[in-house]
């Protein structure tokens, strides 16, 4: 009987566990993504010449952080 609850709160520990794991790592994901490679993926499209693409994603990136922001 002990045997039965302790793997039911382990199990119910552990879920919980993965489950921020989960959103941990989403969040790192969201910041690695804004911080370092749009940054990357801009700088690359500008120098193999597709500014007509990259200055329209910057500025629509550019307001939505102004949005987000306030």
């Amino acid at each position: 009987m002990l045997t039965l609850l302790f793997m039911i709160l382990f199990f119910g520990i552990f879920g919980r566990l993965i489950g921020f794991a989960f959103k941990a790592t989403w969040g790192l994901f969201k910041i690695c993504m804004y911080v370092v490679f749009l940054p990357l993926i801009l700088i690359a499209m500008v120098v193999g010449g597709l500014v007509y693409i990259a200055l329209p994603i910057l500025i629509i990136v550019g307001i939505i952080s102004f949005i987000v922001r306030a």
